[in-house]
C-alpha cells in the first residue's frame, strides 16, 4: 500500500515513516528539503512544500493513507505565516485528498487546541475549542483541525486527528535541548510553585498512535488524545533531566502572575517593532510552564487499542542517552 507523509524529514514525521516502512508499507515524504538518510531506507522523498497546491497534488497521487504531520510549529513568528502553513497548507491537502480518491487523512494536531490560560486534569476529547488563544501555532492549528474533522464522509474520505503532547525523544532539537540550552544560559526560570502536572510523549509512541489510527475502522471523524500514560510533576522532572545532563538547574522562581504580565508586554513590543526573534518569555509559555495541562488516552485505548511501544522509563533513558551522544 502507498502512503504519504507530509513533513516527513521533521522530528515526528520521520519516526512515522520509518515506522511505516518497518510495517512494509511503501512510503514517500513531502519535504522542502532533501533527506539523503530517508532515501536511504528507500523511502521517496518529493522536494515540495504544503502551501503550494500542485506540489501537494503531485505527492498524493497514488497513495491510499496520507499522514499530514508538516506544520508551522513555535511560540512566536506573524499570523500570516502560521496560517499560510497551518491552515492553507492544511486545506490544500484535504483538496488532493478528495480529488485523488484517498482512503484516510491522518493529521497530526495538538492539544492545545483545547487550551487557552487555564488548568486541565485528565482532559478528554469532550474539551471545546477555545474561542481564543494566546499563541498564533493554537489557534491556526485548531482551525486546520476543524477542516480536517469536517472532512469526514464515511462513503468517502476517512479522517482522524492526533494530538501528542510535548513530544520527547532521540533527534528532537525543539523541545528539550532549547531547555537545555535556557539552562544552561541562565536563562530558564521557575514558574509558579512547580507542583503542575503535564502530559508529555515518547516519539515513537506518538508515531505508534498515527498509525494504529489510520489501520483502524473506528477512527473516522475523531480527535484523540495521545501522551504517557501518567503525567509528570513538571518542575521536578525538568530538574532530574537537567541533572542527569550535568545541566544548571533553575534557581530563580517567577510568581505566575509576574511572568504572564511580562509575556503580554513582550508581545506588544515585539509585535509592534515587527522583531522577529522569540521573546524570552509569552503569554503562552507562561501559562504551560505554570498550568496543569494532563490528558486521558482512554478513547485511544477503546477505540483503535492504543498501547505504548516504550514505557516511561525507556524512553526517559533512549531519550538522555541520545542528547548525551549527539
Amino acid at each position: 500500500m502507498n502512503v504519504l507523509v507530509t513533513g516527513g524529514g521533521g522530528f515526528l514525521g520521520r519516526y512515522i515513516a520509518e515506522q511505516l516502512m518497518q510495517r512494509g508499507y511503501v512510503v514517500s515524504v513531502l519535504c522542502r528539503s532533501a533527506y539523503p538518510e530517508l532515501s536511504e531506507q528507500g523511502i521517496n522523498v518529493i522536494r515540495g512544500d504544503v502551501t503550494n497546491p500542485d506540489d501537494v497534488n503531485r505527492a498524493i497521487q497514488g497513495n491510499t493513507f496520507v499522514f499530514h504531520v508538516a506544520a508551522m510549529v513555535g511560540y512566536w513568528g506573524s499570523y500570516e505565516d502560521f496560517f499560510n502553513t497551518n491552515v492553507n497548507g492544511t486545506q490544500n491537502v484535504i483538496n488532493s485528498c478528495q480529488m485523488h480518491g484517498v482512503s484516510k487523512l491522518i493529521y497530526t494536531s495538538s492539544p492545545s487546541v483545547t487550551m487557552n490560560n487555564m488548568d486541565i486534569h485528565n482532559g478528554n476529547e469532550s474539551l471545546p475549542y477555545q474561542k481564543q488563544y494566546h499563541s498564533h501555532y493554537s489557534a491556526t492549528k485548531a482551525i486546520a483541525e476543524r477542516a480536517v474533522l469536517a472532512a469526514h464522509h464515511p462513503n468517502g474520505l476517512h479522517t482522524v486527528a492526533i494530538r501528542p503532547h510535548l513530544i520527547v525523544g532521540p533527534r528532537d532539537n525543539h523541545l528539550l535541548p532549547r531547555l537545555l540550552q535556557k539552562a544552561n544560559s541562565g536563562k530558564l526560570k521557575q514558574i509558579g510553585p512547580g507542583h503542575n502536572k503535564v502530559s508529555v510523549t515518547y516519539v515513537e509512541n506518538a508515531a505508534h498512535a498515527h498509525i494504529m489510527a489510520a489501520e483502524s475502522p473506528n477512527t473516522g471523524g475523531k480527535a484523540y488524545f495521545i501522551n504517557e500514560p501518567e503525567p509528570v510533576v513538571l518542575w521536578p522532572w525538568l530538574k532530574h533531566i537537567l541533572a542527569n545532563l550535568n545541566a544548571r538547574q533553575p534557581r530563580i522562581k517567577v510568581p505566575f502572575k509576574v511572568a504572564f504580565a511580562a509575556g503580554w508586554v513582550l508581545e506588544l513590543v515585539y509585535g509592534a517593532l515587527k522583531i522577529k526573534k522569540e521573546p524570552l518569555v509569552t503569554r503562552f509559555i507562561a501559562s504551560e510552564l505554570y498550568r496543569n495541562h494532563y490528558f486521558s488516552i482512554e478513547r485511544a485505548k477503546r477505540d483503535f487499542d492504543y498501547e505504548p511501544l516504550f514505557s516511561f522509563e525507556q524512553a526517559e533513558r533512549k531519550t538522555l542517552d541520545s542528547i548525551r551522544n549527539a
